[in-house]
């Protein structure tokens, strides 16, 4: 995973784009971060960015942040997936292998 340390929010608007959303104090947090690790080693092409909201609160209101964590998948600059409930590394696997198609993506590197 990418730490997002810009001063600013950027949403890309071609590709793919996998935001995790969390707050370092957030124990739920912790546990989804380690699930994504996991994920993001099996999916080696695929960069997920990794943003800590207290650094971002207006950007959290604009995205419509419910809670955290929270995984957006971005396709063309539009929130396809909005992620609460991060159930299990399978789950988060299957879900973000749909968009990880070569033809579709943008790696981030």
């Amino acid at each position: 995973m990418i730490e997002w340390k810009e001063k600013q929010l950027t949403i890309l608007n071609e590709g793919i784009y996998i935001m995790y959303l969390y707050t370092p104090m957030c124990g739920t947090c912790q546990v989804a971060k380690k699930m994504l690790t996991v994920v993001d080693e099996l999916l080696p092409d695929l960069d997920i960015h990794s943003i800590n909201l207290n650094y971002y609160p207006e950007e959290a209101k604009e995205l419509g942040i419910e809670s955290v964590p929270c995984l957006l998948i971005f396709k063309d600059g539009k929130i396809m997936e909005r992620v609460y409930a991060f159930q299990s590394v399978g789950y988060l696997y299957d879900l973000i292998k749909q968009y990880n198609r070569k033809d579709d993506i943008f790696l981030g590197k």
